[in-house]
Parts: C-alpha cells; sequence; structure tokens
C-alpha cells in the first residue's frame, strides 16, 4: 500500500523518486547551513539574550546578563564573550539584532543614543553582523506574555529581559521573512 502511494505521488507531479529524494536532500542541506540569530535588549541594569532556532522561524528567551554594577565596557565583554560562545557551537551565529529604543512617534528617546554607542563598540570586538529592531512596546508585550503564566511580579522581573529580547527578535524574524 505504501508502494501504491508512492506511485500516485509520483505520477501526481510526474516526477520520478530519485528525484524527490535530490529535491528532499538539497532542503536539508539548505536548513543545515542556516545558523542562529541573537537578540539583545540593552538596559541599565540588565541585558536580555534570546536565541532564535537554526531555521530562522522561532526565537526564545537564553539568559540575563547583570550589569547592575558593571560599566559599559565590562557589558560588552559580556556580549562579546557570548557571541563567540554561541560562533563556536555548532549552529553557529548569522547575526545579532538589538532593539533600538524609540518613543511611540518614532522619534529617538534618551536611551538610543546609549545603544547606538553600545553597537559600536560591540562591531568593534566582533564580525558577525549587528541589525537593530525597533523595539517599541516590547518590554510591555514581554510582560504581557509573562503574566499569562506566573502571577508573582518579582518572579517575572527577572526573566522580563530575556522575554523582552525574545520579542524584539521574533518581530525581527517574522519581519525578515516577507
Amino acid at each position: 500500500m505504501l508502494r501504491s502511494n508512492k506511485t500516485t505521488i509520483n505520477k501526481v507531479i510526474s516526477l520520478p523518486v530519485n528525484v524527490l529524494t535530490c529535491l528532499d536532500r538539497v532542503d536539508y542541506d539548505r536548513y543545515a547551513i542556516e545558523v542562529r540569530l541573537l537578540g539583545l535588549d540593552y538596559g541599565n541594569r540588565r541585558i536580555g539574550l534570546a536565541l532564535s532556532d537554526s531555521s530562522g522561524t522561532l526565537a526564545r528567551p537564553w539568559k540575563v546578563l547583570d550589569r547592575q554594577h558593571s560599566s559599559n565596557n565590562e557589558a560588552i565583554d559580556q556580549v562579546l564573550k557570548s557571541v563567540r560562545e554561541l560562533q563556536s557551537e555548532e549552529d553557529g551565529l548569522g547575526c545579532v539584532v538589538v532593539g533600538l529604543p524609540t518613543h511611540l512617534d518614532g522619534t529617538p528617546s534618551e536611551q538610543t543614543v546609549h545603544v547606538q554607542a553600545f553597537v559600536d563598540a560591540l562591531r568593534k570586538g566582533t564580525e558577525v553582523p549587528i541589525a537593530f529592531q525597533d523595539e517599541r512596546l516590547s518590554s510591555y508585550e514581554a510582560e504581557r506574555l509573562l503574566s499569562i503564566r506566573e502571577t508573582d511580579w518579582r518572579k517575572r522581573k527577572s526573566r522580563l529581559d530575556a522575554a523582552a529580547a525574545t520579542v524584539i527578535l521574533q518581530d525581527y524574524l517574522d519581519t525578515a521573512k516577507v
């Protein structure tokens, strides 16, 4: 019965089985060389990090870097260490996506200058491409999503920055696919 289904499929699309196998292999090879993206939500106290899957479809929270008592240079070193760690893994790292804060009307905010300076310093330390993504309302959206599962705001707060980075990265992935 399975054989008759394959024959039917081949007749419908009129390709021999070896061509279908080749096409499947091409798709597999294309998928295998794709790499992950890293999302960043830069803040004065914490930097949230999120990772995409290697197909560039889904973002997930990864970790939060605490920078409460560290200088900007130490924060850059922490992020660069994470970038190098991801580059050395099998799935690699193809791009870093940084949330760019602006006012709701799209004009730059006070934080915009700090984020741009942070990214300029990151670019000096890595060859990985770095892109900006509008982060308007990302923290609000992350808070809303976290509150669905966790009612205690103290527990949510520790995961908020990574969740906001996830929202930023997912927005980037969704717009990049268009």
